[in-house]
């Protein structure tokens, strides 16, 4: 099969970094294994981290991509959800071979029911940032998808233009939030507006004079997807007395969790999607679920893609540009591939 992967761990700029490589067939499924044939496929800052240079060789290549739509070819015995046919979206396991690959075998309790509305380049720019940004706010911190406990509360989306911030933005306006994102040019505070920020203010300047100058002294809950240690400081003065912030990035050094932290009771949460399926945690079909109640959000107008740019085909070359465009940090959206040469 017609694959894209990497033999050594290079610089995006060198050709050998990504290869069109023609790799053995998955078997046929076993337990709840899908076997899916990847039709759409998108890029996140996870895809570059692991593919970024340092020391090491793969033989038979390794093969990246968590982010994917196409259709069931095969079910493994134990499979319950799907059918050959069904046509699916996920993000995958970053323990196993990724989604830059004609086929793929996905655990069935990490994939969802594509949107009906939405074509597979659209649908596959959607899982990770959309696992992501709903597990961070509806099951690491204390807050619900439905619930009215939140109107009146403020949510701080630093990092709002990106594909989580994008999809955070989008679940916290649906949850009664008012949300505010951050973002520095045009394009992307335009973005973040059409996403459903209620404002937008420049994280490159300081925050609380910004927020101070629309009425808003304190914020309740804030996801952090830009920069951990930068903003640390800040978030902690802006957050409310028992108020929430959300991680995504590693910290480049040590986080002082003490004042104001502690002196406010501030819960502090991490996110890693991929938690569930690394460490085959008992409940892995939340993902699943996730991914089939945002189908149905997308399908009633609740929800959109963050699909902003279509990279042609999926190719060595334009999985390339799009890893380039990522590292340049500033993609506005997400990115997408679709269709094998």
């Amino acid at each position: 099969m017609k694959a894209i992967g990497l033999r050594h761990y290079l610089s995006i700029d060198d050709p050998q970094s990504l290869e069109d490589v023609d790799l053995a067939a998955p078997t046929r499924p076993e337990g709840q294994d899908l076997l899916i044939q990847v039709r759409a496929l998108s890029v996140n800052p996870v895809d570059t981290k692991l593919r970024s240079p340092r020391p090491g060789e793969e033989n038979p290549p390794r093969v990246l991509g968590f982010d994917a739509a196409g259709v069931v070819l095969a079910v493994g015995p134990d499979v319950t959800a799907f059918e050959v046919g069904d046509e699916v979206y996920y993000a995958g396991d970053v323990t196993r071979s990724g989604c830059n690959a004609e086929q793929q075998l996905v655990d069935e309790r990490l994939v969802g029911r594509k949107p009906s509305t939405l074509d597979f380049a659209e649908a596959a720019a959607l899982p990770l940032t959309t696992l992501t940004a709903w597990e961070l706010l509806f099951q690491r911190m204390p807050y619900q998808l439905d619930g009215r406990r939140n109107v009146g509360k403020v949510l701080l989306v630093v990092g709002g233009a990106g594909g989580v911030g994008s999809m955070a933005i989008q679940l916290g306006r649906h949850a009664g939030f008012t949300v505010v994102a951050t973002a520095s040019r045009p394009q992307s505070q335009q973005w973040c507006q059409q996403m459903g920020a209620a404002h937008v203010v420049d994280h490159r300047q300081p925050l609380a004079p910004q927020l101070q100058a629309l009425g808003i002294t304190q914020v309740d809950a804030a996801l952090n997807l830009a920069d951990t240690d930068l903003y640390w400081q800040q978030l902690g003065e802006l957050l409310a007395p028992q108020g929430h912030v959300g991680l995504v990035v590693e910290p480049r050094g040590e986080l002082r969790i003490g004042d104001p932290y502690k002196a406010k009771c501030i819960g502090i949460h991490w996110e890693f999607m991929f938690a569930r399926a690394r460490f085959r945690t008992a409940d892995m079909i939340e993902q699943h679920r996730i991914l089939t109640r945002a189908a149905s959000l997308i399908d009633a107008g609740e929800l959109r893609t963050t699909l902003t740019q279509r990279l042609g085909s999926i190719t060595a070359a334009n999985l390339r540009q799009a890893h380039q465009q990522l590292e340049a940090g500033s993609t506005i959206g997400k990115l997408a591939l679709e269709g094998w040469e």
